[in-house]
C-alpha cells in the first residue's frame, strides 16, 4: 500500500471545486434569470465527488460529521474539500510553525495482515472491532503458513518460534540463521514474548469484556495495530523450518 499522492489528491478537489462552482447562467437577450447554477453537468459532479469523498477520510478525520441530508449543489461538501486542500497544501508549513513536527503513523502502511480486511470499520469508528479482527487475521496467515489448524493464537506462537528442532507436524519459524548466539535466542524468545503479550493481553480479554469508548479509543486501537502489524511482519518474513 502507498501513501496518499498530495499532488494528485489536491487536483482531484480543484477539478471539483471547478465544476461545481456557482456561475450565473447564460440567458437569451430580454431574459432575466435569478440566482446561479453548478458550472459542470451533475454527473460529473457526482463522479468526482466521489473521489473527493475518498481523499477526505485520508485527510479531514470526522469529515462526515454534521453532513446534512440534503447537500444541495455540494455546497457543503464544497466546504469539506476546500478545507482539505488548505492541509494538504500546507501540511508541512503548520506542522513546523504550530511546533507539532513529530512522525505520524500511516494506517495504510500496516501490514496487509492487519490492515486489509479492516478499513471499513476503522473509517466507521469501530476502533476494537477492527483490533480484534486483524488480530484473528494474524492467526489464521500464521496457521496457513505453518500448515497448522490444531493449535491457535498463544500456543501457535509459542510452538512456531520455539527454540526446539522441528519436529513432524510442528515446523518452526526462524527470524535469523541459528548460529548459536544469544541474538539468535533473544530474537525468538522475543517473538514469543510479544505473541503471548498481544493475544493474551488484548485478543482474549476482547472477547470476554465490555468495552468502554474513551477519548482515547483511537490512538490506543492504533498503538494495538502497530504491535500486531509488527508480529506480522515477523511472521510474514520468517523462514519456515521443518523435518
Amino acid at each position: 500500500m502507498t501513501k496518499l499522492d498530495k499532488k494528485w489528491a489536491i487536483r482531484e478537489i480543484e477539478l471539483f471545486l471547478e465544476v461545481t462552482a456557482q456561475v450565473h447562467p447564460r440567458t437569451a437577450p430580454g431574459t432575466v434569470y435569478l440566482g446561479t447554477v453548478m458550472k459542470g453537468p451533475l454527473t460529473e459532479a457526482s463522479e468526482r465527488a466521489y473521489v473527493v469523498e475518498q481523499i477526505l477520510d485520508r485527510t479531514i478525520p470526522n469529515w462526515k460529521q454534521d453532513r446534512p441530508s440534503n447537500d444541495k449543489d455540494f455546497r457543503w461538501l464544497r466546504k469539506q474539500a476546500s478545507r482539505a486542500k488548505v492541509a494538504l497544501e500546507r501540511e508541512e508549513e503548520l506542522a513546523q510553525k504550530l511546533g507539532d513536527n513529530s512522525p505520524e503513523m500511516d494506517t495504510s502502511n500496516l501490514h496487509p495482515w492487519v490492515w486489509g480486511n479492516i478499513q471499513s470499520l476503522w473509517q466507521g469508528g469501530h476502533y476494537h472491532q477492527a483490533v480484534r479482527d486483524a488480530a484473528i487475521q494474524v492467526n489464521a496467515e500464521t496457521q496457513k503458513k505453518l500448515g497448522r489448524q490444531d493449535v491457535s493464537e498463544t500456543n501457535l506462537f509459542n510452538q512456531a518460534f520455539s527454540l526446539d528442532a522441528p519436529k513432524i507436524g510442528k515446523p518452526r519459524l526462524r527470524l535469523m540463521d541459528d548460529d548459536d548466539s544469544r541474538t539468535y535466542q533473544s530474537i525468538h524468545r522475543g517473538a514469543r514474548a510479544l505473541a503471548e503479550g498481544l493475544y493474551s493481553g488484548i485478543r482474549n480479554p476482547a472477547m470476554h469484556t465490555l468495552h468502554e469508548n474513551t477519548d482515547d479509543e483511537e490512538q490506543i486501537a492504533l498503538e494495538q495495530l502497530a504491535a500486531f502489524s509488527l508480529l506480522a511482519r515477523w511472521v510474514d518474513q520468517a523462514t519456515i523450518i521443518q523435518v
